[in-house]
């Protein structure tokens, strides 16, 4: 038995601060004395009686914390603690889990009835926000009897680490999303197919959304249902995410980074990319270039591509897009669909990046893909109170403008763009793939 396992409670000093309260006025008045000294003498043995009940017998408390082996970054990750007693009397339990430090949860506790025999099962959710190693520390369970005079702890020693990636939740939902045979509502759009450049894959039933243009009459008289013709999309196309890791994308929104909310999009569209039989790779620069992994559709792609995304920093310097151009002629020779995660925050910093933007598009199809500051549309939306208030309004207003002169100008010399909060960043890129894709512009 250790010292530092022994305990006080609450109910302990409170017990006692009141004796002594009584003791003290029984200097005054002698029987409030002596009814301190028997209070006392109860006191001490129902002390004892409790030590006794926590330490003289072989109480035996065990612990276990569940951890997914990796963390989904910026989602709600299920832990789940099982605390057990073998304890001949039911006891009061308080378990401490000692978290990441990244988290900054100081005062993490769950507090519960714990029966004899019987195994407790606690759950709860972090959310980590930023990638990298998440160090857990151990359990701690205090329990006390119904007296609650003394607690004893007991520690589970369960330091592990567990590393936080990029979201492989939202990667999974969005693959159910986009493939999903019925339109949903949660973003992911339908999309019709313009045109037949395709080969001729089957003739099914028609339902709702299939372009009409492709029914098959002679199918339709003879199964008397409407039958259209289906048409294989075109496969092993090169879809590249192109990341700037620059200081624009340090930005944070809702605790992460406009990087980690890129990475995300990145990993989500780069599974449903390589589901639709399509070749995809990877490209991070900044002022130099980063990591690079060609277009294919190996086995262990999206397994390459996720570590690769898992090790991106950003840097404090301005990106170089010459560099960038540099790079892709080098390194992505075949026309592919490029994704281009950046940040403009103002119409200069697309000026001076347009001319490269052009090159680049002249080669590919460019998408470039850039953020609207939702703090600014939250301010906007404010009533003004002063004229500084008012004049300050004007200014995020001319700004937020600018972000849509930035799509009319990128529209202007023939370059898509995606111009999306964080939030919807993975939801607006997919259906842009999507819509690519269905019209055969990949």
């Amino acid at each position: 038995m250790k010292l530092s396992n022994i305990y006080l409670t609450n109910r302990f000093f409170r017990l006692l601060g009141a004796i002594v309260l009584l003791l003290s006025i029984g200097f005054v008045w002698k029987p409030l004395f002596y009814m301190g000294q028997t209070l006392l003498g109860t006191f001490a043995v129902m002390t004892l009686v409790d030590f006794l009940m926590l330490f003289g017998i072989n109480l035996k408390i065990t612990g276990e914390r569940v951890a997914p082996k990796v963390l989904s970054l910026s989602d709600q990750n299920n832990i789940k603690l099982l605390i057990g007693s073998n304890a001949p009397m039911a006891l009061d339990a308080e378990v401490i889990d000692e978290l990441p430090e990244q988290l900054q949860l100081r005062d993490f506790k769950f507090t519960f009835p714990l029966d004899s025999g019987s195994i407790k099962t606690i759950e709860y959710a972090l959310r980590p926000v930023k990638r990298g190693i998440y160090q857990f520390g151990a359990l701690r369970v205090f329990v006390c009897s119904a007296l609650a005079l003394v607690q004893r702890r007991i520690s589970f020693p369960l330091d592990e680490e567990v590393a936080a990636y990029p979201s492989i939740i939202q990667m999974k939902q969005y693959e159910l999303m986009a493939f999903a045979k019925i339109s949903t509502s949660e973003g992911i759009k339908r999309t019709r197919r313009l045109g037949h450049s395709y080969e001729f894959e089957q003739i099914k039933n028609y339902v709702q959304g299939d372009d009409f243009r492709g029914i098959n009459w002679k199918a339709t008289s003879r199964k008397g249902d409407l039958m259209v013709n289906q048409y294989e999309d075109e496969r092993s196309q090169q879809v590249y995410c192109v990341i700037d890791k620059s200081r624009a994308m340090r930005m944070p929104f809702e605790e992460m980074s406009l990087l980690d909310y890129a990475i995300n999009s990145s990993l989500a569209i780069s599974n449903i990319a390589l589901l639709k039989y399509d070749r995809v790779g990877l490209l991070t620069f900044s002022d130099k270039i980063g990591t690079y992994l060609k277009a294919e559709r190996k086995r262990n792609q999206l397994k390459l591509i996720l570590e690769g995304l898992y090790r991106q920093k950003e840097r404090a310097l301005e990106a170089n897009y010459e560099l960038l151009y540099q790079a892709s002629r080098n390194m992505i020779r075949n026309r592919s669909m490029i994704l281009l995660f950046t940040n403009f925050e103002s119409m200069y910093a697309l000026e001076r990046a347009l001319p490269v933007l052009r090159r680049l598009n002249r080669f590919h199809l460019l998408v470039v893909v850039f953020f609207e500051n939702t703090e600014l549309i939250d301010y906007t939306d404010k009533n003004a109170q002063t004229v500084e208030d008012i004049y300050s309004k004007t200014i995020a207003r001319k700004l937020q403008n600018e972000k849509q002169l930035m799509v009319q100008e990128l529209k202007h010399y023939g370059i898509h763009s995606i111009l999306t909060t964080p939030k919807d960043l993975s939801i607006n890129t997919i259906n842009k793939y999507l819509a690519f894709k269905s019209r055969g512009l990949i």
